[in-house]
């Protein structure tokens, strides 16, 4: 198979042995296979057909056979300088250093040579880059993982590496909970004594509790506890604390 007489598309093209041409016909061949990012395998390449080591998805064989020369007229068997120069120039920088000029007789690079100036093997598999959108979950878990981070440096309390009294001063800087309300206060009317006086103002008697030899007192010397004698009197008192 030749340049010029490619498979269809998107078929890669197979050049098995192709000893050049007219430069116009490969110039134009060869932007149609830039335009379709085909791949193009060279084995044998002469002349014009060198062309294709300017196409971004081309390789060789580690044996390919690739040989160049400067572009001449038919008829007159004239060198064209200006034709020459473009078929130079359109090779990659490393080959380029490599030749140094085109000339009338062939230089010729293996294969192997011309892996090692970049050019792609083609037995070597490719590596396809896949551009996908993410799932709901993959976008909920990138965000997650995004506000962890922002969270992170926002509180660096929260990371392990931080010193504990970096913790408590971050940690101060929190919102303060709010205060628990205190219990209503007792009434004036309601003070420890040996009596308590009932809602039809008569004194209830009471009798102090008895502490145990050796015990301590639970309350101060200024309370007095007591504890109703009947259980009217219990029910007395509880009513006049509601």
């Amino acid at each position: 198979m030749t340049y010029l007489d490619p498979p269809p598309a998107p078929a890669p093209v197979e050049v098995v042995r192709d000893i050049g041409g007219y430069v116009k016909d490969y110039r134009e061949q060869t932007e149609v296979y830039r335009r379709e990012n085909r791949e193009v395998r060279l084995q044998e390449c002469r002349s014009a057909c060198t062309l294709a080591l300017s196409l971004p998805n081309v390789c060789v064989y580690p044996d390919s056979l690739i040989r160049f020369h400067q572009a001449y007229d038919e008829q007159t068997r004239i060198i064209d300088q200006s034709v020459s120069q473009d078929l130079f120039l359109s090779y990659p920088p490393a080959i380029r250093a490599r030749l140094g000029a085109l000339t009338r007789q062939y230089q010729t690079l293996l294969g192997a040579e011309l892996i090692e100036l970049g050019i792609r093997d083609c037995t070597q598999k490719r590596t396809l880059l896949i551009a996908k959108a993410a799932t709901p979950q993959e976008r909920g878990t990138g965000i997650a993982q995004a506000m962890s981070e922002l969270m992170t440096k926002i509180l660096p309390s929260a990371s392990p590496e931080v010193p504990k009294a970096r913790a408590v001063e971050v940690a101060s800087l929190k919102p303060a909970q709010s205060a628990v309300p205190l219990p209503p206060s007792k009434p004036a009317e309601l003070t420890a004594s040996s009596q308590v006086k009932s809602q039809i103002g008569q004194p209830l008697d009471v009798s102090p509790l008895k502490l145990m030899q050796g015990a301590l007192p639970l309350l101060p010397s200024s309370f007095s506890a007591y504890a109703p004698l009947k259980p009217f009197q219990v029910r007395m008192i509880e009513s006049h604390l509601r």
